[in-house]
């Protein structure tokens, strides 16, 4: 172990001992020059609420701007959470959506992380994450995405747990005027967008409208759930091998408008003929196809100085979320044989949703106190699972064992796979920035959640930030995070996949981090986290005994870890920048006492960008990904190591009317696979995509 944290350091001192010595050119035009390519990184607000010091900040943090974004060739969040320290994206069956596994913390798909767009949780009730018919996030209108690694759930309540991610969209000030986009590229993707941005007197307008399709990547599964099941049965209705289902058409709008302390954004996401990506219940359907809508909303008003030493804000959201099946999904191919009978064509499920939530949320600061920044917040959430469902050929006995039922239809208020189900949270929390001494500050914060179905949860963090130099800065953090039961884990009743369980308690864990931030040089940075964490009460899916299939959502004991992250930007010469991290993490399940599984225990990403031309950048990425272990009773070999590299070439903004960007990702045409949960779903895991190339054109009005 010991030998495990000392090599990223001995690969910085290294690193710094051969760095040429500091430049005495130009440094301020230097510093201008880095900030248009790779834009502000130096502040964050998600920390405390307020916008401070990225360095001082009392968590272990990360920021990516919109040209940081563009620099690396991303198109896709997937793509840029991949290149965060303590980050890896895997994948589920379902859909293939996309899991953030930060630390080694993963449980089923919900991985206990906190999206938020705006500062607004994006968290769907039905899942209890991002919700399972995603289809990515495109990145066009991203201005900058701020992320905490650690608990967060002092300041932002539930799911805030292994971490926050909050995307914050373009306003008239990032878009500047009108542009307009295209792209192309590999599996048939196809996408065009317009963004405007402008003044009209003191009103701030920014709006972006995007189109786009994709037949998606076609990699092979070479077996499936139904290839065990057929050798069970002595049947043959496996569709494997067989491609994987990820296609998908795709609509995102934005339109925020700013006036003096207000702020109002409005957002619209559908995706439509989403395909099954490895099948519902890990048996391929090449035929089902999935929809959902999102309808976001959200009006701020924030006054920083409302009066002396006082500062205040309100915000009030609204957000809207409806699944549907286009498409009837084959959960079983047909030809599949339980042991009450044959269906010939397949055992189809089309669940439906409907859903809404209602934030109301309001705080105020003061500093009027010496040394002392206190902010304080209340706030409630309506949140309603209005409307469910339920379209099927099957009905179950008394052992929870289908039972083919003929031709699909409503079983809605038969045997409903959900009722419709409301949640009521209301909170408070408490928080003081304290500089205690000019080069000491003590973050301390306490929240308190009640819920109106499983009752109240409090949640405290202390941060100690020490400027142990002008170019050193130490933090000693601690938290405690929760997760809350999902709707389908607490009140899923007739799944054939999960099942719920309304005796559900929230998840829990506690986590001590050390950080350290050292600017080693003018132009080298080197960051150093290091962290223990523990959890009880993990919900996991517990297989059902047999006959009947499926799993039923449990809490199920603990899990312990421990690892660190480094981290490294190198300017070493004004036209090259050299930029990596490296993540180490051991996560062990305290039931069985061995590796929790799925997550990588070495994660290595590394970036060159070389601006060689005018106007122009090229650059390369490594991500090498290694040694993830099976879960306990998995008795499959180890997934295998892959390592990805990838090339961008596009010109700068402002060289121009016109950017031009091309990116090849998997240049060496890896075989990247990320695990499939349950031995014996799918034994040769999830295949992900093959070489790809896209082209992209902007053209700015």
């Amino acid at each position: 172990m010991k030998t495990l944290y000392a090599l990223p350091l001995t690969l910085a001192t290294l690193l710094l001992a051969h760095a040429p010595a500091a430049r005495s050119a130009d440094l301020h035009g230097e510093e201008d020059e880095l900030a248009m390519v790779y834009g502000d990184k130096s502040t964050i607000s998600i920390a405390t609420g307020s916008k401070q010091q990225l360095r001082r900040a009392p968590a272990v943090a990360t920021v990516i701007t919109a040209e940081d974004i563009a620099a690396m060739g991303a198109s896709d969040l997937d793509e840029v959470l991949e290149t965060v320290p303590g980050i890896h994206v895997s994948n589920a069956p379902n859909t293939y959506s996309s899991l953030y596994l930060i630390r080694g913390i993963y449980s089923g798909q919900n991985p206990q992380t906190l999206m938020l767009q705006n500062g607004v949780p994006m968290t769907t009730l039905f899942q209890g994450n991002k919700g399972n018919i995603w289809g990515g996030y495109p990145v066009e209108n991203i201005a900058r995405i701020e992320i905490i690694r650690g608990p967060g759930s002092a300041l932002y309540g539930a799911d805030a747990y292994s971490g926050v991610i909050n995307i914050i969209t373009k306003n008239a000030a990032d878009i500047a005027g009108t542009h307009v986009g295209v792209r192309a590229g590999s599996f048939h993707t196809r996408s065009a967008w317009i963004q405007h941005g402008s003044k009209a007197g003191e009103l701030d307008i920014a709006a972006y409208l995007r189109t786009g399709t994709t037949d998606g990547q076609r990699r092979i599964i070479e077996a499936d759930a139904q290839t065990a099941r057929d050798r069970t049965a002595r049947t043959s209705a496996s569709l494997a091998p067989g491609p994987v289902n990820v296609g998908y058409d795709a609509v995102d709008a934005n339109l925020g408008l700013g006036y003096r302390k207000w702020r109002l954004n409005v957002g619209y996401k559908l995706r439509d003929d989403l395909g099954t990506g490895a099948g519902i219940s890990s048996a391929l359907d090449p035929v089902g196809k999935e929809k959902s809508e999102r309808f976001n909303t959200d009006l701020s008003w924030t006054d920083t100085q409302l009066a002396p030493g006082w500062g205040a804000g309100a915000t009030a959201s609204y957000f809207e979320y409806r699944q549907r099946i286009p498409v009837d999904l084959r959960l079983w191919p047909p030809g599949t044989r339980f042991p009450t009978g044959l269906f010939p064509d397949g055992m189809i499920g089309h669940p439906d949703t409907s859903e809404r939530q209602l934030r109301l949320s309001a705080f105020a600061t003061y500093s009027g106190f010496a040394g002392h920044s206190i902010r304080a917040g209340v706030g409630h959430d309506d949140l309603n699972l209005y409307e469910t469902a339920t379209y099927k050929n099957y009905m179950f006995d008394a052992a929870g064992v289908p039972i083919p039922a003929g031709a699909v239809a409503d079983y809605s208020l038969i045997q409903p796979f959900m009722l419709p189900q409301r949640r009521k949270v209301d909170y408070v929390y408490l928080q003081d920035e304290w500089q205690f001494a000019p080069d000491w500050a003590l973050t301390a914060g306490v929240r308190h959640d009640r819920y109106s179905d499983f009752g109240g949860t409090t949640n405290p963090r202390l941060a100690l930030v020490w400027d142990a130099a002008l170019d050193v800065t130490a933090k000693l953090l601690y938290g405690r995070a929760f997760r809350a039961p999902s709707f389908s884990e607490q009140y899923g009743i007739n799944n054939p996949v999960q099942r719920g369980n309304p005796n559900l308690s929230p998840e829990t864990i506690s986590t001590l981090e050390a950080a350290f931030a050292w600017q080693a040089r003018r132009d080298l940075q080197l960051n150093l986290s290091v962290f223990s964490y523990t959890m009880d009460d993990i919900i996991r899916a517990v297989p059902n005994p047999a006959p009947a299939p499926g799993s039923t959502f449990s809490n199920t004991g603990g899990q312990h870890g421990h690892g660190m992250e480094l981290e490294a930007v190198w300017d070493a010469t004004r036209t090259l920048r050299l930029s990596g991290n490296y993540s180490y993490q051991r996560s062990i399940d305290e039931s069985t006492g061995r590796d929790a599984g799925y997550a990588p225990h070495h994660h290595l990403y590394a970036r060159a960008d070389w601006r060689f031309a005018a106007g122009w950048m090229a650059g390369t990425q490594l991500n090498w990904v290694a040694d993830r272990k099976r879960a306990a009773g998995d008795n499959r070999p180890p997934v295998a190591d892959y390592k990805t590299v990838d090339l961008t070439l596009r010109s700068l903004r402002g060289s121009g009317r016109w950017e031009f960007g091309a990116t090849v990702r998997n240049l060496f045409n890896a075989d990247v696979r990320e695990p499939s949960p349950a031995p014996g779903l799918i034994p040769n895991d999830l295949p992900l995509a093959p070489r790809a190339i896209y082209l992209q054109a902007v053209y700015s009005m």
